[in-house]
Parts: structure tokens; sequence; C-alpha cells
């Protein structure tokens, strides 16, 4: 099953601690759990409902890498500080500092591969009719196009899937179509780049174990530059 994830920010964290709030520079595999698990409308205390989902392996094409970005925000001040509010004023009392890091203008294309093909044919129409609204890795992250690829489930090995698929960035000034994208692939023991976010437990409890992700590259379609949504 493939997915389009596409929008102005989206920000994938995985080592996250206290006001500091990274991404990753794609899409992590915990974040995709939980886009999927909001369209289909499971609560974040059931881990049986998430289990059938944390079994499938992930593949992501970087369509377009994105620009890493920081978002300066302030919650009011504790009473001996002092900090700068988003208006550029000053106050004190009662508040934090948080910096959080985002990929503006990012797009990718996400494919879970699995043998249950009513499980993906499940999650697809469940995305095309979110229970709960979608966000690309925050609440306030929405995605630009349809998450839902029409046709996108399809009977294929998932690094066939992700080279065949057509670029999903449309064209725009001084920017030119690549001859190559790059591709990270779930493998299960390595080589590869160690990551933890594969889901142990419900997102309530906020357990994640560790994967490996492969990364090569692959030759882009050239007969077409855009997929519709």
């Amino acid at each position: 099953m493939l997915l389009r994830l596409v929008g102005p920010m989206q920000s994938w964290g995985t080592t996250s601690r206290f006001d500091q709030r990274d991404t990753g520079k794609e899409p992590s595999k915990s974040g995709v759990i939980g886009l999927l698990a909001a369209a289909l409308g499971i609560d974040r205390e059931y881990w049986d409902d998430l289990v059938p989902l944390t079994r499938l392996s992930m593949g992501v094409r970087h369509d377009r890498s994105g620009v890493p970005k920081r978002d300066y925000q302030t919650a009011g001040c504790a009473a001996t500080d002092t900090i700068i509010k988003a208006d550029g004023s000053q106050t004190k009392g009662g508040g934090v500092v948080s910096d959080r890091f985002y990929l503006a203008d990012a797009a990718f294309l996400v494919g879970l591969e699995g043998p249950d093909r009513a499980l993906l044919e499940r999650v697809h129409a469940a995305l095309r009719n979110p229970v709960w609204p979608l966000a690309l890795g925050r609440k306030s992250y929405v995605p630009s196009e349809p998450v839902w690829i029409d046709n996108g489930v399809v009977d294929s090995p998932l690094l066939d899937a992700l080279a065949r698929w057509p670029w999903i960035t449309s064209l725009r000034k001084r920017e030119s179509t690549p001859g190559k994208l790059l591709v990270s692939l779930e493998s299960q023991e390595g080589p590869g780049v160690l990551k933890m976010d594969q889901p142990l437990s419900s997102f309530a409890t906020r357990r994640f174990g560790e994967r490996y992700v492969h990364s090569d590259w692959v030759a882009l379609p050239q007969e077409t530059t855009h997929a519709p949504a």
C-alpha cells in the first residue's frame, strides 16, 4: 500500500525530550502507524488493534526531502525569567521556551508491505474517510494533499512499487525532474541504520524498539512527472 505524505510542515521525531522536539529526515514508522491508527479510529490505549499494523514492513521514497527548520515557541515564563514572545515583546513569569524542529516543503512516497491484502485495503479505505483527523507527525501539521493514493494497493514487492510509481511532486519554476530518488527500506537484521521507532506498546504507554533501515537510489520513471490526487 502506497501513501502520499506531502505538506508545508512535517515532523517525525523519535528522540524528543522535554522542551526539545526533534525531527528525522524521513517519516518514522511510529509516526506512520499513528497516522493509520487515526484513520482507523484505534484508541491510543489499545495495543491489540495496533499489532497487525506494526508487523508491516515500511519503505520511504524521498520525492522532495524538504528543508530542516526550527520553530521557536514560548509558553508563558517562569517568575525569575524573561522570554521574547512571537511578537517581539518581552514577558516575565510562568512559562518555558521550546525549540521544535520540522521539515518544510517535503514530499514522501511511503510504502507498507504485508501478506494480508484485506488489511491493506481496509486501511486504504479508512484513509479516504478517516475517523480522526490525519497529521504529518504533529496535530497541527496537516497534509496539503490526500494521504491515500488511487489504486494505491498493489500486488508488488515493496521496492518495486516504490521504484515504479510516478513522481508525486509537481514541477515548479527552476525545478527539474530528478533522475534518481533516495529510498529507505526496512530490513530485519541489518545492515543498515538503527532506528528506535518500532512500536512495542500502545501509544499511551509509548514503548519503542529497534529496526534497521537500508538506503539506496532508484531511477525515477521519466514518462510521467506528476501523479494526480
